[in-house]
């Protein structure tokens, strides 16, 4: 709040004394862009003053990474943001984060998101993130291009062997994934939620696999959910990692059925039930009308 304050100082915009009343049932440290979401609010707040009018939802968004990435430390993009400022309800959103330019794509009717809390303490989530950013910048670097979206799969495997094995295999999460999320807004655009379980499966073998963010309690969470729901549905871990939650896309009529069945399969690092949070795609952070 403090740095948002700053940057309207800097922007020539108004700042005065407020009282703030700050409430949320977001859960901290799950993974869940509480953070993100905090600051977006905050920001919308003050583009309701006057004087801040011409603030966008991109420009609150903007300001609320730049918070975390020079106040707080954390070096995170802008997907978290974007996404709690141009939210659309029933929608995911296609987000090109080097554009800033925003697609919204439908939820297909029938499909519920779930989302399992695993009350694994994510300790390692802010080092590990900077470390992980860290090392695919450097990849980018050694292919001479601007980030690791302007690679592809066949440029790994031509020139994969020049780096180290563990840049590798961060690189390659990150090229593989964009393909997904390139698929997936197919598939969600289609309602083909078969395709989305398989993307969604993948999606989380190379977190585990080739990023290395995911535990064990994470893992196994995932693998109940999708012993329950088959080929009708997928689910992934959601978030920095080293614990957090999973999110599923679930069949409506599955949702009673995953829910029973994580309640008695999982257990948490202290013998926790996972908190469960059936959810739906809504817009993005506004007004509330008296």
């Amino acid at each position: 709040v403090q740095d948002l304050l700053g940057y309207g100082a800097k922007h020539g915009l108004p700042v005065q004394g407020m009282d703030l009343v700050v409430a949320g049932d977001v859960p901290q440290g799950a993974g869940l862009s509480s953070s993100a979401s905090l600051m977006v609010a905050i920001g919308t707040l003050f583009a309701a003053l006057p004087g801040y009018d011409q603030l966008t939802p991109i420009d609150i968004a903007l300001a609320a990474q730049r918070a975390e990435n020079e106040f707080v430390g954390t070096k995170c993009g802008n997907m978290d943001q974007i996404s709690s400022a141009c939210g659309k309800e029933g929608h995911a959103l296609m987000i090109d984060c080097r554009s800033l330019e925003v697609q919204p794509v439908p939820i297909p009717e029938g499909a519920a998101i779930m989302i399992f809390h695993s009350h694994v303490e994510r300790g390692l989530v802010d080092s590990e993130y900077n470390t992980r950013r860290e090392q695919c910048e450097a990849a980018a670097r050694h292919f001479g291009v601007p980030a690791l979206r302007d690679i592809d799969m066949a440029v790994l495997e031509q020139r994969g062997a020049e780096l180290d094995p563990m840049t590798l295999r961060r690189a390659r999460h990150v090229v593989t994934e964009n393909e997904r999320v390139l698929a997936a807004s197919i598939a969600l655009a289609a309602g083909d939620l078969a395709r989305m379980g398989q993307l969604m499966a993948a999606s989380h073998a190379s977190m585990r696999d080739d990023f290395e963010i995911t535990v064990p309690l994470i893992d196994q969470l995932v693998e109940i959910v999708k012993a329950t729901i088959g080929d009708r549905g997928g689910v992934r871990m959601t978030g920095g990692g080293f614990g957090g939650c999973v999110v599923a896309l679930v069949p409506e009529d599955l949702v009673e059925t995953t829910e029973t069945a994580v309640e008695r399969d999982y257990r948490g690092p202290k013998g926790q039930l996972s908190t469960i949070y059936v959810c739906r795609a809504a817009a993005g952070a506004g007004t509330i009308a008296e």
